[in-house]
């Protein structure tokens, strides 16, 4: 079903007032700023809104959507743009193999004295993104402000993610090293991450165009002063984000490597200990097979030739025992 929810700015004031069938009449006031959100929207409600503001059509068809790649496009009239939200499951799932990953689009039209957002998600805080509009000041910087409000909610969300993506490979380290490593709970967790940070690399690295597209084609050029620097300081941490996920996929590239690796030299350590004891072994039998033999030899059926061979072979099984011991083959 769809909600539609809104605030509107005159003169640089907030008004309690807000009629969905009413923003046409907004955006044609001068002195008006409007932002709109639509969650789930209805095809034939969209599509109206669209002919009544004049939204391009094909991008109102990528609005609705399931699985548009974030990105920026810039038309005539108005910017479209589609970014991802994300955000940790709280609790964080139980089974290792599942994402902790909560992926929320948000698409967006950019008109010269509007917003309006269309999302697919009910997780989205769209609370947050009202409460930055206040902070920044939208009333008086215009749309540039809204746009600005909610990419930085967006980009926050992906810091928090990659915040926690980071503490998982730490956590990953220490498995990896402990005394007894879960070697199948090792290899599903590291799996999991992986899979984790390909998704949100994937919505994450697009975001410096979007950022950058924006920044270049906002309606407000009176403003564009102002909003400069923090568009600058939000393209920054978009920057900061990238290069987070590249530094985290190669650490999780490296641990997957050195799990390799620890096995392979546990695997040697467990065949040189094989080696050293089937040569202490084969002393004994070596010799107990000499003295088994249907042949007369010094010593059969006495006391001095059991005792020379129970001797002989203390010897050498003491002997092959210190010289592997010391070479750390047992």
């Amino acid at each position: 079903m769809t909600h539609v929810r809104g605030r509107i700015w005159r003169d640089g004031k907030p008004l309690d007032e807000f009629e969905f069938a009413a923003i046409s009449d907004y955006l044609a006031d001068e002195d008006t700023l409007v932002w709109c959100d639509i969650y789930d929207p209805d095809h034939e409600i969209l599509t109206q809104l669209a002919e009544e503001i004049h939204l391009n059509a094909w991008a109102v068809e990528d609005a609705l959507a399931e699985s548009e790649r974030t990105k920026a496009v810039v038309y005539r009239t108005h910017t479209f743009f589609t970014v991802y939200g994300v955000s940790m499951k709280s609790p964080p799932p139980q089974d290792v193999a599942e994402s902790m990953l909560e992926v929320h689009r948000i698409s967006g039209f950019v008109l010269p004295r509007g917003l309006i957002t269309v999302r697919l998600s009910p997780h989205f805080d769209i609370d947050e993104v009202s409460r930055r509009f206040d902070e920044l000041g939208g009333q008086e910087y215009g749309v540039g402000s809204l746009v600005h409000g909610l990419l930085d909610v967006v980009v926050d969300g992906h810091f928090d993610a990659v915040q926690a993506l980071d503490d998982g490979i730490e956590s990953l380290e220490d498995d990896l090293f402990s005394a007894h490593p879960l070697r199948n709970a090792l290899q599903r967790k590291t799996f999991r991450l992986r899979k984790d940070l390909v998704a949100l690399r994937r919505v994450v690295l697009p975001m410096r165009e979007v950022v950058s597209a924006i920044q270049h084609r906002r309606m407000d050029a009176k403003t564009a002063v102002e909003l400069d620097p923090v568009y600058a300081d939000l393209y920054d941490h978009v920057l900061r984000v990238s290069e987070w996920t590249e530094s985290l996929r190669d650490m999780v590239t490296t641990v997957f490597e050195t799990n390799l690796s620890l096995q392979d030299a546990r695997l040697n350590m467990v065949m040189k200990k094989l080696t050293g004891w089937a040569a202490i072994i084969a002393v004994p039998t070596a010799i107990t097979g000499f003295y088994g033999q249907n042949v007369l030899y010094p010593g059969i059926d006495t006391v001095g030739g059991f005792v020379t061979s129970t001797v002989l072979i203390g010897v050498l099984v003491i002997g092959l025992y210190v010289m592997f011991k010391k070479r750390d083959w047992l």
